[in-house]
Parts: C-alpha cells; sequence; structure tokens
C-alpha cells in the first residue's frame, strides 16, 4: 500500500477475520516459547481495552470494538509488551494477572490485561521469521532484567561446585572407566561421571536427548557388551584415549586454545559432552552453550555471519570472542541467558499424541505422577542403545514374533518408541483415549525421556506438566489413533485438539487461537523438502506409484506459500487436502503468480518452458510465426519483480520429458550459487537469469524410469527425496475384518522380496479422493482395476509371481486368471493371505 502499512487477516476455524495495522518497515522478529512473533512496536504508549484482557498497539485493530475513546498507558521505552509476556509463563494466567495488578494495567472494567493482541505480537511461522528482521540487539539489552537471573546463576555455580567435588580435576588423569562411564548398574545409585552430566547437573544446561554415543563409550545394560570406537581395542584402550582427551581438551581451554580442541580424535564425537565439562573445568574459558547448532546459531544473529566451514570448537572459539567484544564485563553464564531470551534457537516444538495405556487406563496415574507412559519393556532403556539402527535391531529380536514378522509394522512400531527420546522441554503431548477422547495436554519438562525402573509395567515415560483444560471431545475420530500409541500431531489436527477443549489461557480470543496453528512448524514429511530448496533451490520426490508425490508437493505448496502470502485472499495455509479450503489455497496462489504447476511429456520442449517461435495471429487473420516467453521464464520474470516473496514450479512426471533438451541452459542457471547469473538466451538474444526467490519441485515415479537413468547434469543440481510406501494413513482403517495398514505392508514385503522397492505400491490405492476405502465393493474394485494390472505389468504375466503377490485364492496360476469371487470374497481372501499369513513371500 501506498502508506507502506499492510492489513493483515489472522483467521482461526470459522471465526470471523481479525484485521490489523502494521507499519511492515517497523516490523521485527523476536523468539518466545519457542515460537516467532512479529512485533509491530508501541508508539510509546499501549491501548486498554474497555473489557478484553489484551494490551493493543494499534488503534485500528478490530478486537477494539468497544469504543473510539479508549484509555492509554504509557510506554516511554516501548518495551512493556516483552515485560508483561515475561512476567509469566503464557499459560499461567495468574502470574501475569499479578503483574498486570502491580503496575496498575487494567482494562475498562478494572480487569488486569494478560497478554499482547495480534496487533502486537503477530505469530508466523519460521519460515516466515528466517525472511524478517530479527529484534535488534540494542533493543533487546535494554529489556533484558539482569536481576532475575541472580538465582538462576547462583544455582549454576553451585551445580559445576558439586560436580568438582564428586569428580575433582586432579582425580581425572587416573579416573577408572566405572566412576565415568554409564550402563553399570543402576547408575541413578553409582552416578558416575556421565549421569551427572547428563541427569544431575541441570542448572548447567542440558546435553540430554539422543543415544549414548555422546557420551563416547558406555556398557549396554542390554548384555554388559561395551560401545565404544572401534579403532581401539577393547574398553580399557578406548577409556585411556577419551580420558586422555577430556584432560587435553580443558588444558586447551584454559590456555585460551578452545579452536585446538577439534584435533583431538578421541573425542570428537562428543562435543556436547566435552563442552558440557569445560563449563565445569574451565568456566572463565568458554561458554555453556553445548549444541553446534546453537553456537551457529548465535553467531549469525550477533555478527550477520554464518561462520560456515568452521569445526565445532573453532566456532566455540569464535563464538567467545564475540561475547568478548559485544559483552565486556559480563559473566559467560549471564550471557548465554541473555542469548536464549533474546534469540532462542528451539525455534521448532514438537506435538505428539501418546495414549496412557489400552483405553486410557494409565491416565489416573500418569496424570497424579506428572508423565506419560508407554509399555514395550522388554527394550530397556533406550538411552542405553549406540544409534537408531542398533535400537531396531534390538527391538526385532524381542518382538518379532508379536508382529507375525512383518517387517515394515516392526519398523513402525520401533519408530514409535524411538520418537520418545527427541522429545524436549516444550514440546506439547496429547494424552488420547481412542479415537476421539482428549485427556489432557502436558508440556515436556526436565529431561524429556527417562526410563523408570521403579515401574512393573509401562516404564518407557515422558515428564510432562498436565493442563486438563484441553478435555473433550474430537468432532471427527482420528482413526489412526486406534492402532498407534505415539504419534505426531500435525498442525490442522492440533488446531482441532484446541477446538475440542479451550485455548490455555481459558480465552476464546479469535487471534490467540491462530497464533496456536500459526505457530507450528512443518509437518515432519514436508520438513526436508523446505530444507531441500533452501540448499539446493529444487528438489525432486521420486518414489513408487501411489506414494503422494503430487499430492505432497501441493501439500507443501499451500503450507510454505500460503503462510508467506498472507494478504492474498482465499489462502490458508493449513486447509485440509481435498476440501473445499485446500482447492481454493492452490487456486488464489496460481491466480496471483506464486504456483505454477507443469507437466512434462515427450513432446514437451525448450520453447514450452523457456522460450521459442508458435503461431499467432496476424495482421491478416492468418497465423505467423512469433517468439513466445515460456513458462519457466515468465515465473522468472515475475519473480524478479517481486523479490520478497518465493515462486515455486511443481513440475509432474519430470521423468517423462526430455530434460536436457527442455531445460537447455538452465541446467547452469539453476545452480545455488549461479542465480542471478546472466545467460544470453540464443534465441531472443535477451540476457535472462534465475532469481534467488524461484524454487522448483519435480515429481517422478520410479516403476517408470529409475533416477539412475536421469542425465547427471540434471541429477546433480536437484536433491532427490524418496517417498515410499506409508502405512500411516491407513492405520485404524478397515473393510471388514482386513486392515488396510497390514494390507499394505504385508503386499509391499512381498514384492521387496521378488522384485525391488520401485515397484511397491504406495498408500494412495487405497486412499480415493483422500478418505481410506471403506467398503468391499469399493476395495475390490480397485484391487481389480488398478492393483492387478499394475502387478501384471510387473511381473509381465506371471502369474505364478501373481499367485505370490496375492495368494492362489485370488489368482489361478494355472489357468492365468483372478478368481471369479465376490467382492466380500475378494475381502476376506486378502485378510486370510496377507493379514493372517503376513508378509512372508509364497
Amino acid at each position: 500500500m501506498a502508506d507502506g502499512r499492510d492489513h493483515v487477516v489472522v483467521t482461526a476455524g470459522e471465526r470471523e477475520p481479525v484485521v490489523v495495522t502494521v507499519d511492515q518497515q517497523d516490523q521485527v522478529v523476536v523468539t518466545f516459547e519457542r515460537r516467532d512473533y512479529v512485533l509491530t512496536p508501541s508508539p510509546g504508549e499501549v491501548i486498554l481495552p474497555a473489557h478484553g484482557r489484551m494490551i493493543h498497539h494499534d488503534p485500528a485493530c478490530l478486537h477494539l470494538t468497544d469504543s473510539h475513546d479508549l484509555p492509554r498507558f504509557p510506554d516511554p521505552d516501548r518495551l512493556l509488551w516483552r515485560r508483561l509476556i515475561d512476567s509469566a509463563p503464557s499459560d499461567d494466567t495468574a502470574g501475569r494477572t499479578g503483574f498486570a495488578r502491580s503496575i496498575g494495567l487494567l482494562n475498562g472494567a478494572g480487569s488486569p490485561l494478560v497478554g499482547p493482541c495480534g496487533c502486537v505480537l503477530r505469530a508466523v511461522s519460521p519460515t516466515q521469521a528466517a525472511a524478517l528482521r530479527p529484534w535488534p540487539l540494542d533493543d533487546a539489552l535494554a529489556a533484558f532484567d539482569r536481576d532475575r537471573y541472580t538465582a538462576t546463576l547462583r544455582d549454576m555455580e553451585a551445580a559445576a561446585e558439586a560436580v568438582c567435588r564428586d569428580f575433582p580435576w586432579e582425580d581425572w588423569p587416573t579416573l577408572p572407566l566405572e566412576r565415568y562411564a554409564l550402563g553399570q548398574g543402576d547408575s541413578s545409585q553409582t552416578k558416575p561421571y556421565c549421569y551427572l552430566l547428563e541427569f544431575g547437573s541441570n542448572a548447567l544446561g542440558s546435553i540430554a536427548g539422543g543415544s549414548a554415543m555422546k557420551h563416547l563409550i558406555y556398557q549396554r545394560s542390554q548384555d554388559g557388551s561395551w560401545w565404544h570406537d572401534p579403532r581401539y581395542a577393547d574398553e580399557e584402550e578406548a577409556w585411556r584415549a577419551v580420558r586422555a582427551g577430556i584432560v587435553a581438551a580443558v588444558v586447551a581451554a584454559r590456555e585460551g586454545r578452545i579452536a585446538d580442541i577439534d584435533s583431538i580424535d578421541a573425542i570428537r564425537s562428543g562435543p556436547s559432552l566435552v563442552a558440557k565439562t569445560l563449563r565445569v573445568y574451565a568456566p572463565d574459558c568458554s561458554l555453556p552453550v553445548y549444541g553446534t547448532d546453537h553456537v551457529r546459531h548465535f553467531l549469525q544473529r550477533l555478527t550477520g555471519q554464518s561462520a560456515s566451514g568452521l569445526e565445532r570448537f573453532a566456532l566455540r572459539s569464535r563464538l567467545k570472542e564475540t561475547i568478548d567484544e559485544r559483552f565486556p564485563g559480563w559473566p559467560y553464564d549471564l550471557v548465554v541467558e541473555f542469548l536464549y531470551w533474546w534469540a532462542d534457537p528451539n525455534r521448532t516444538q514438537q506435538i505428539v499424541k501418546i495414549a496412557p495405556g489400552e483405553g486410557g487406563s494409565l491416565w489416573e496415574e500418569c496424570r497424579a505422577g506428572g508423565y506419560i507412559a508407554v509399555g514395550w519393556d522388554d527394550v530397556p532403556d533406550l538411552r542405553s542403545y549406540a544409534d537408531k539402527d542398533e535400537f531396531l535391531d534390538g527391538f526385532t529380536a524381542a518382538y518379532a514374533d508379536e508382529y507375525n514378522g512383518y517387517k515394515a509394522k516392526i519398523s513402525a512400531k520401533a519408530n514409535e518408541v524411538w520418537k520418545l527420546l527427541s522429545l524436549r522441554p516444550g514440546d506439547l503431548v496429547v494424552a488420547n483415549r481412542g479415537t476421539s477422547a482428549i485427556l489432557g495436554v502436558g508440556r515436556v519438562t526436565g529431561e524429556g525421556y527417562t526410563w523408570r525402573e521403579d515401574r512393573a509395567t509401562y516404564r518407557h515415560t515422558i515428564d510432562v506438566e498436565w493442563d486438563e483444560s484441553y478435555a473433550g471431545r474430537l468432532e471427527e475420530p482420528e482413526r489412526s489413533w486406534a492402532t498407534v500409541t505415539v504419534k505426531d500431531v500435525p498442525a490442522q489436527l492440533w488446531a482441532r485438539i484446541r477446538h475440542a477443549g479451550r485455548t490455555p489461557d481459558g480465552t476464546d480470543d479469535p487471534a490467540e487461537a491462530a497464533i496456536a496453528v500459526a505457530a507450528q512448524p512443518l509437518d515432519t514429511e514436508l520438513r526436508p523438502i523446505a530444507e531441500a530448496l533452501q540448499r539446493r533451490g529444487q528438489a525432486v520426490l521420486f518414489g513408487p506409484p501411489g506414494t503422494g508425490k503430487t499430492y505432497t508437493a501441493l501439500r507443501f505448496a499451500t503450507r510454505w506459500l500460503g503462510e508467506l502470502s498472507g494478504e492474498l485472499p482465499g489462502v490458508d495455509p493449513y486447509a485440509e487436502p481435498g476440501t473445499p479450503a485446500f482447492g481454493a489455497t492452490l487456486a488464489a496462489l496460481t491466480a496471483a503468480g506464486r504456483l505454477t504447476t507443469v507437466t512434462f511429456h515427450p513432446s514437451y520442449g525448450y520453447e514450452d518452458f523457456v522460450e521459442g517461435f508458435r503461431p499467432v495471429k496476424g495482421g491478416t487473420g492468418g497465423l505467423v510465426l512469433d517468439r513466445t516467453d515460456g513458462v519457466f521464464k515468465r515465473v522468472c520474470a515475475a519473480a524478479a519483480a517481486d523479490p520478497s516473496h518465493p515462486y515455486l514450479v511443481v513440475v509432474d512426471e519430470l521423468n517423462r520429458g526430455n530434460l536436457p533438451k527442455i531445460f537447455g541452459e538452465l541446467i547452469t542457471l539453476l545452480e545455488k550459487d549461479k542465480r542471478g547469473y546472466p545467460v544470453l538466451l540464443p534465441l531472443s538474444q535477451e540476457q535472462f537469469s534465475v532469481p534467488d526467490n524461484v524454487y522448483l519441485i519435480g515429481t517422478m515415479n520410479t516403476a517408470d524410469r529409475s533416477i539412475r537413468m536421469l542425465d547427471a547434469a540434471i541429477r546433480r543440481r536437484f536433491a532427490f527425496l524418496e517417498l515410499l510406501p506409508d502405512s500411516a494413513p491407513l492405520q485404524g482403517c478397515h473393510v471388514d475384518q482386513l486392515h488396510l495398514a497390514d494390507l499394505l505392508d504385508a503386499l509391499n514385503q512381498r514384492i521387496r522380496a521378488h522384485l525391488d522397492r520401485e515397484k511397491q505400491i504406495g498408500q494412495a490405492f487405497f486412499l480415493p479422493n483422500g478418505a481410506p476405502v471403506d467398503s468391499a465393493a469399493a476395495l475390490a474394485a480397485i484391487v481389480r482395476g488398478e492393483i492387478l494390472p499394475l502387478l501384471q505389468e510387473y511381473a509381465y504375466d506371471d502369474y505364478s509371481l501373481l499367485a505370490s503377490f496375492l495368494g492362489e485364492d485370488l489368482i489361478d496360476p494355472e489357468t492365468h486368471t483372478l478368481r471369479d469371487i465376490s467382492d466380500e470374497g475378494l475381502t476376506t481372501a486378502l485378510y486370510t493371505e496377507l493379514q493372517i499369513k503376513g508378509g512372508t513371500a509364497q
């Protein structure tokens, strides 16, 4: 708009839209409770509503419907918004109420205000936040209350002193292995060094999560064997090397040679453990930031530079130098508290549903104990496994019989359990009963995952603080919950769960409801696409038929482009696929030019994609040849004129076209480091370049053509993301007695055994119109008309091979025919062959 202001529409379910007016030039991104928000700065005073509970910065905010003559509250340093949200967590209404009363921050009815409206802080996705300016360091320093952290710093020092008392520095050169390593009996009683660092010194910051490999050497609780770097002959040799490496690292830090730690091979695989060790034994020489990604994030925020190419401790050395320059005289512990308050790198919040026992049988004890518990006790403490592969081997050995040898199901169930290790403080756990009942939502606390040896069963647990205000019932059941204990909760489902209960602060404010949805990270299956586009600029989704490649590309487009195109009417980034809102969003993005979809085929050429001569009507009514810009060239022109928004081209059936011919000189320009580099187009003699904000996603069916057959120059310039059959959307879905997820897993296990992974059957075959097939007639039609012809093609009409896929109750290998049976009989035959007999290839 001409005045530099923009009207942002925030929607929340079926509620009326909320329009706020913000000044784009002043917008900055702030982080709070793992969420990104766009801040509209205060004009020096805040607006107090007549009856609402939120402070306001914009007098045009549509939440201010009470009066046009509302009182103001002075805000001379323009930081009241931060003091309010820092006064207590967002779900602690009582805490914020107390703060508001203490300063007289009241609405027209005399009630204290407990939060900022969307016209103050508007939640945005991490993708949106990355494109905006961060909250300036000087502004943050002015708002930072050092006194709030006095007790925290005291606790940190006490925790470090406690470790030093138990493990004096002078003992380290001869410290025995049993005093160091996890896995030797009950570590919570013996408290070896690694136990204290991971679980007994939380005040110093956490290195919890992941496997025990970060400790460099440990004893496996399963069989008593030792894990260590295989270069060493035994655990004693490994321990001598690790111990010497830790001592050398502390000495190097004390001598100001932090970067030299990168050259100590014996401890190279344990950077977080070494970094926390430095906080204990060299506190004046290093910062208590243990994750390398966090170090890189803070460096980028403080310097504006990526510091790429530096190794782990060289990065830490660079950060220390920067801190010494920017924060003279500050204790390092306080600096780190400030950094996490100002620019917390923990942006993504996981939300998972976990059933507390069958039928919610464990809910009362989980609620009272402040945790959620799951079974699978035949695999012990997850942290005792070196990595996920070792855990999968242990899980398979323990549960192969229970799951009838279905490799896909065994892997899926193992993934459910392993998921627990990834949960961090601040993540959310939805406790469910069955497919509809929400019992409560818990915020992960402490170290997250805990193996509770004292429990008789269900020993895998996650520590949480429960909020039962979410209790309620989903309007429509989530069918997959019937057979899955641990499962990710995508943004759309989280919105439904919130609607089933109430918002965390007890209000039904539409802006607040919208914030909860907008703050969600990309779903697990979409995140790699965003990362690939950021890294390479273009990606290919490839896999067997029916794995949802085009569906996934379009779902990604609506979410990713939609979040960055909020001003476009008709755009809902969180619309459910298959709904009118999803179609409307695709149409709106396409109409605006942000999304372009094309399909390659054998006759598609350079003139279609870049430029070429096309017949057009001449002045005399005849046809003449005229040079015409192709699809991609037009997209690039639009993107160059609108650099603040991404433009996405989705190419379906990428491998059906002659790619070297179609792309021509674009092969060079697509490379990330060649973006913006001009080349002369041979036909038009124009200088042409590909802007940085143009992205491309291709889809490719590997049953038609392997990626190995693609031109090598194409392969080098694209990131390739494989989509394999996924039975998760079919979990809990049955046709009569036949469980569709088991059908898909068992059939694909047989196909892999006889053919290869590229010939598998995708889940989309059983999801007509996006919903699971639910009748014998519909399933029989799919098997006869879609799946059987595809398998016949794969088998080259070898009916013995077909029978090994589907069973001889369906296929007659002698007459080379599908047996003449009813729809119900076909369903029963599939049930007997592929669910009862399972995936065993006959």
